[in-house]
């Protein structure tokens, strides 16, 4: 294997990927460099996929060269409005949907790559890159925080024209603008929204359509012809156990009772020509299937995965879906028409027609067979999952279109780089936890959500209060819900006053509204937790002694505290007024602000 290349040479190559205009972000906790945006189709010529083109709605730090815009000029705005968390509030908190959601369905990857490339969202990469570490630092640095665009590397060292896979997408779904696409919405609508909308999506279903044929089946591979080093599958990062084909697919299973198929998204790393070991937990519903397979005496289970098709395979295959809801039916919904499926050829599953590429095989539950898998970057943000034997797919057939193109992603979240899998779980580990606060008939709840930094580890919850103890009953039917299992690890309640996508707001809460020795903070000790935490004892962490990793978890409840006595002397509040201006103070200063010399302040 030769040598991988460095991060310094990969920060001089990106003139030469074509990604310039995106100034190599800073991973550093201290970064506050202010974001700009310029988003007009007069400002960059758009031209057709895959093609010499220069993306039309590019971030750029303030120090770095701002293009000045051509005739009628980009419309140019703030971090606020780029798609991050800090966007303004366009829908105030407990109000409903406020845009008109018109379901999408792109046909397959290369309808949903011809929609980024119509929006501005995708940057094809041209010039030569290496599976070898090169490509994955690629990825990551040129993500952002939700800023970044999605990736197609058009030229992989080692895999020329005669290759039977020369092309690796990545980064589609680390952006809310593009989730928005996705969901049939708006691009700029705000994540507040895409969480009031994932409570129902997620619960959606229509059917899928059973084909007789479909263009995943253009080539069938099988028997001594399989050979997984066929696609580029990248050596994501320098830490890597291996090389990882199995980051952003969809893993087909099913309950061997009902029939019920599901897909779910797992890593998965190369070992040798027709093997792939893979991280599994008996607490997800893969694990669930594999325990039902084995009482009925079976040694292996059938297994498919789906790689590469519509966003909401990946979306959904992420999404804690109801074990008795498939999430083809899910797909469904969010696309507003039944995905086609087609039959394996070698395993008795079912996987969309349209596929870029299907691995079909067996999973074998024999301790025997384990191969070794891991360590990997994991979505923490560390290094996680020291190398161990694990259960492995071994491969009877590969079906693929003509000249497939290999989905992936990177994993792992840090300040300034968010990964596809914290974006898209900060909304939908939210929408579900609004769902399950909904269900145990917690009343009051006004917003609910799950910052992107740490990927719903952490949830804040905004609630009316109606009566004291409101918080503590917020965290108790949150960690009680199964969709507990590696989230919501820390639970913070705040008032209907508090922002929750803003983090300033939050801050201040549990700065002034959080006493210790009032029980407003609680630790509950000792729950089945996520064994990938670096927090958790090494120990802890052996999931094959234990079955799960262990938390510790803690409510921060930054409310208003409802226990205190009503004060007389503040008109019977257990408050103070906070020292904004009253209403007419604000309204007579405003008639003079221009007067003054002032700019409107932003609201």
């Amino acid at each position: 294997m030769r040598a991988p290349l460095s991060a310094r040479r990969v920060q001089a190559r990106w003139l030469d990927l074509r990604l310039s205009a995106f100034c190599l972000p800073s991973l550093q906790r201290e970064e506050k460099s202010k974001w700009r945006v310029v988003d007009s189709e007069a400002d960059f010529p758009n031209s057709r996929l895959a093609m010499d083109k220069t993306p039309t709605r590019i971030a750029l730090r303030e120090r770095c060269l701002f293009p000045p815009p051509r005739s009628g000029g980009g419309r140019r705005f703030d971090k606020a409005d780029a798609g991050s968390e800090e966007r303004r509030n366009v829908a105030g908190p407990g109000k409903t949907m406020t845009v008109e959601r018109k379901p999408v369905a792109f046909g397959d990857l290369r309808g949903w790559l011809q929609a980024l490339d119509g929006a501005g969202e995708l940057q094809t990469i041209d010039a030569e890159v290496d599976w070898n570490i090169e490509l994955g630092t690629v990825a990551r640095l040129a993500q952002g925080p939700g800023t970044g665009p999605a990736l197609l590397f058009n030229k992989i060292r080692d895999y020329g024209e005669n290759a039977r896979c020369r092309q690796v997408f990545a980064g589609a779904l680390s952006s809310y603008r593009r989730i928005a696409m996705m969901l049939g919405l708006p691009p700029d609508t705000h994540p507040r929204e895409l969480v009031k909308l994932g409570r129902t999506v997620l619960t959606g279903a229509i059917p899928p359509k059973i084909v007789s044929s479909g263009p995943v089946k253009e080539n069938i591979v099988k028997g001594d012809d399989v050979d997984l080093n066929d696609f580029p599958a990248p050596q994501w990062n320098r830490a890597d156990g291996g090389r990882y084909i199995l980051t952003y697919g969809g893993v087909v299973t099913k309950d061997p009772n009902t029939n019920v198929m599901n897909v779910g998204v797992y890593r998965g790393m190369v070992a040798g020509k027709n093997m792939i070991p893979m991280l599994t937990w008996r607490a997800q519903h893969i694990g669930h299937h594999a325990t039902a397979w084995q009482q009925l005496g079976h040694t292996e289970m059938p297994i498919a995965v789906a790689i590469g098709w519509e966003p909401s395979l990946d979306f959904v295959g992420g999404a804690p879906v109801p074990k008795d809801l498939s999430e083809y039916d899910v797909i469904g919904a969010i696309r507003g028409a039944p995905v086609e499926l087609v039959k394996c050829e070698t395993v008795d599953l079912y996987v969309p027609a349209s596929a870029e590429i299907v691995i079909e095989g067996f999973m074998s539950f024999d301790p025997a067979t384990f191969l070794p898998e891991g360590p990997y970057a994991e979505f923490t943000g560390y290094i996680a999952g020291d190398r161990s034997p694990k259960s492995a797919i071994r491969v009877t057939c590969i079906t693929h279109r003509k000249n497939p193109i290999l989905r992936g992603t990177i994993e792992g979240t840090m300040p300034g780089s968010y990964s596809e899998n914290s974006v898209t779980s900060s909304v939908m580990r939210a929408a579900t936890a609004w769902n399950v606060l909904d269900r145990a008939g917690v009343p009051g709840i006004t917003d609910v959500w799950c910052p992107p930094v740490q990927a719903g580890v952490n949830v804040v919850v905004q609630v009316k209060q109606s009566y004291r103890g409101v918080a503590k009953q917020v965290a108790n039917a949150l960690w009680g819900s199964s969709a507990a299992h590696v989230r919501y690890k820390h639970v913070t309640v705040v008032d209907d006053d508090i922002d929750i996508h803003d983090y300033a707001a939050v801050d201040w809460a549990i700065a002034f509204r959080v006493n210790a020795g009032e029980d407003d903070i609680v630790i509950m000790p000792s729950t089945f937790g996520a064994g990938l935490d670096p927090s958790v004892r090494k120990r802890d962490r052996n999931v094959a002694q234990f079955g799960t990793g262990k938390w510790h978890r803690v409510l921060i409840d930054a409310t208003i505290n409802l226990d205190y006595d009503p004060d007389p002397d503040l008109g019977g509040a257990r408050f103070p007024p906070t020292v904004r201006p009253e209403q007419k103070d604000i309204d007579a200063v405003m008639k003079r602000w221009g007067e003054l010399g002032l700019d409107k302040p932003k609201r």
